[in-house]
């Protein structure tokens, strides 16, 4: 008997995590070789048990900074940040615009930006990538563009060139691009990688419109 209890009590749970996913709720999902990654989007029922509902934790980085942010006021957080993002493209052999366009879609160009699973920083660094990388503090705006654009490099050259997979590591770790050999299956990666590579194309759209003046 207790044990049915059990499972209708993990049964109660999952389902109240599942229909509140739009309202703050956060996933865990652990891999076998120890990477961990986090979604605000609830899994498909059939991978819904390999998740650990983890309840709110901060806010969502982009959504929260970009919300009632005016034109004046995002271009200014983005001139404060392009001649060091020019620099840093520049040094690690990457296009800036692909990085401002990371940045866009990670933080809204917040320096400040939080998320509910403690990335911080303009490129959202987590407190392990953050070490990985030598950063110290993530909310320092050099610091931070620094260790993102090169753990970026890293996955670029790490899956040849291809951008997609790269900003698929980026987001959900490479150890989950490796397993399932290209972008991975989960709804908040597949959206991401979409969203940074239409900024990147508005970018360089806007890039070439202006050299044609």
């Amino acid at each position: 008997m207790k044990g049915h209890c059990a499972c209708f009590i993990v049964l109660v749970i999952c389902l109240q995590a599942t229909t509140a996913a739009a309202s703050g709720i956060t996933y865990k999902y652990e891999e076998e070789d120890g990477t961990v990654w986090f979604t605000d989007r609830k899994p498909n029922a059939d991978r819904l048990k390999e998740f650990r509902f983890m309840g709110y934790h901060g806010r969502p980085p982009a959504r929260a900074s970009c919300s009632g942010l005016g034109d004046e006021e995002l271009a200014r957080r983005q001139a404060r940040v392009d001649t060091p993002v020019r620099y840093l493209a520049d040094r690690y052999g990457t296009d800036r615009l692909l990085i401002k366009a990371i940045i866009a879609i990670e933080s809204c160009f917040d320096p400040k930006a939080v998320s509910r699973v403690g990335a911080r920083g303009l490129m959202q660094l987590m407190p392990y990538t953050a070490s990985a990388v030598g950063v110290e503090d993530s909310f320092d705006i050099q610091q931070n563009l620094r260790g993102g654009v090169e753990y970026f490099t890293r996955m670029h050259e790490r899956y040849n060139g291809n951008t997609a997979y790269a900003l698929a590591a980026y987001n959900a770790g490479p150890n989950a691009v490796d397993r399932h050999d290209g972008i991975p299956p989960y709804p908040e990666t597949q959206d991401y990688v979409r969203r940074v590579l239409e900024r990147w194309g508005e970018y360089r759209g806007e890039a070439n419109a202006s050299k044609s003046e």
